[in-house]
């Protein structure tokens, strides 16, 4: 009788913890991070952009939330991805540059150094409040064989480009889907190549032409992703490759922006793939991704869940000019100082924008200074999971309109080993830059007042020695020795 009273029991109450799990974990929203590849702060409608038409993502701003003062935490691919995913800034994150591995061709695939075993990430952690998750995009942090596929570091499933050379094309001959190659039908092309500008035909500008492009086939895998994780939840990133040269878009969508610029062909003197059109291409490369946005939004208002989806949309770093990307024609960074693979504000300030509805005020607005190593800090306040080991602190109250509650960074750390070696703090209205590290240890501050100065015009660090002396303490304290030598640009302990 005790035995049975027992199981009695036991049956109940398991019975009512699970009833309580399901309906904690039906609370919890779906949440989808897009993520732009080198798109410039000044490259939306909703910052300013004049010359490229964003409608999609400018309708995600008017129904939530723009951040104008938040960053990535690299100026380049690779650690800016790892950083996000890990809540590590660059004195501390295990991946701090590009290492590239392997080379440009099928056969030579290697991908970049791959996050190692055992590293925490975001859809680890999200995973434990019970998240589906999913990548679909390029991932940048490893290959397969080298322990670095995505299925190893959270996700559940994945499509897209693992290694981000492979994704210089947007007609590749494969993608992967879940560690196994997917052919496409597409024709071998080295986007790398040089020409002769002189004898360059039409015939030769086809040549970077495909069938399948990349974009389009990732959003196909998110949506059907999100088609079969309706019931929730489930985690969607989205780092689309767009607008990353080479300069590629399908023809209906160059031809929109044909006769609007005065542009001239794009022969390769600069790398990556030519363009006759290169304007008008750079344009319809990220207005075909505001339509990627545009047709996920669709999709889950078709689906029922829109009310309960978290969006939010940023970039890797800032606009680039290689490949015969223009970011002076396009006022890409909107005057700031700067570009991709630089700490000045032009490299590293991004858009941000988030929507939540009935959660988000619409049509708002935040100055609120954050970075995307924050991220993680807010997802696990937004699941109610504790992060033992983060640089980052949550802005889920910014976002929810609760700023009286919202707690501040006394300052954000970037560190950047490549470009000559490069560190920044921003503390406040205080902007704080060291270059050219590897040459000269010793090279000095720089310092500039961003309410005053936002293009970082003046440097004031003379006027200020007790800032200096400020930065030279925090340095000290956020830098961590890396595992390679080629990224220790702080501590000399590598020549010992």
């Amino acid at each position: 009788m005790q035995f049975f009273v027992s199981l009695v029991l036991l049956v109940f109450f398991t019975g009512n913890y699970s009833v309580i799990a399901q309906k904690n974990k039906s609370t919890l929203p779906n949440i989808i991070y897009i993520y732009a590849d080198d798109m410039g702060y000044g490259e939306l409608g909703c910052y300013g952009q004049q010359k490229i038409k964003t409608p999609n993502i400018d309708k995600l701003a008017e129904e939530g939330i723009i951040f104008t003062q938040h960053y990535t935490s690299s100026p380049v691919c690779a650690p800016a991805r790892c950083m996000l995913l890990t809540g590590m800034h660059g004195g501390h994150s295990y991946i701090r540059g590009n290492y590239e591995l392997g080379e440009f061709s099928d056969e030579k695939e290697g991908g970049q150094m791959p996050l190692p075993p055992g590293v925490f990430t975001l859809p680890m952690m999200l995973k434990k409040a019970g998240y589906s998750t999913a990548l679909c995009g390029k991932w940048g942090l490893g290959m397969p064989a080298a322990g670095g596929s995505p299925l190893m570091h959270g996700f559940d499933y994945y499509y897209g480009f693992l290694d981000q050379k492979q994704a210089h094309n947007y007609y590749p001959t494969h993608l992967w889907e879940n560690d196994k190659w997917d052919t496409l039908d597409n024709h071998a092309m080295n986007v790398h190549q040089r020409k002769d500008s002189s004898t360059f035909t039409d015939k030769d500008f086809e040549f970077y032409k495909g069938k399948e492009y990349a974009p389009n086939l990732i959003t196909e895998k998110a949506v059907s992703f999100i088609e079969r994780n309706k019931h929730g939840p489930f985690f969607l990133y989205l780092p689309y490759t767009l607008p990353h040269v080479s300069l590629q878009a399908p023809e209906e969508y160059v031809k929109k922006y044909i006769g609007l610029f005065d542009e001239k062909p794009y022969y390769g003197q600069k790398g990556y793939a030519a363009n006759k059109f290169p304007f008008s291409t750079y344009a319809a490369m990220i207005t075909y991704l505001d339509d990627q946005v545009g047709l996920i939004m669709k999709r889950i208002k078709e689906l029922g869940i829109d009310n309960n989806t978290f969006i939010m949309f940023s970039s890797d770093n800032g606009a680039s000019a290689a490949g015969g990307a223009n970011p002076d024609f396009f006022n890409s960074v909107r005057g700031l100082r700067g570009l991709k693979m630089d700490l000045f504000e032009g490299g590293i300030r991004m858009p941000f924008i988030a929507r939540w509805p009935g959660k988000i005020r619409a049509g708002s607005q935040t100055q609120h200074i954050s970075a995307q190593y924050d991220v993680m800090a807010t997802f696990a306040e937004l699941t109610k999971q504790q992060l033992t080991t983060t640089d980052g602190i949550s802005f889920l109250p910014e976002l929810l309109g609760k700023a009286t509650i919202q707690k501040k960074h006394p300052y954000l750390y970037f560190e950047y080993p490549e470009n000559g070696g490069q560190v920044a703090i921003r503390m406040g209205k205080w902007k704080a830059i060291k270059r050219n590290l590897k040459k000269n240890p010793d090279s000095p501050w720089m310092i500039f007042d961003l309410d005053k100065d936002e293009k970082e015009l003046v440097n004031i660090a003379t006027l200020h020695p007790e800032l200096v002396r400020q930065f030279d303490t925090i340095l000290k304290k956020e830098h961590q020795c890396p595992h390679i030598k080629e990224w220790e640009i702080i501590d000399p302990r590598f020549d010992k």
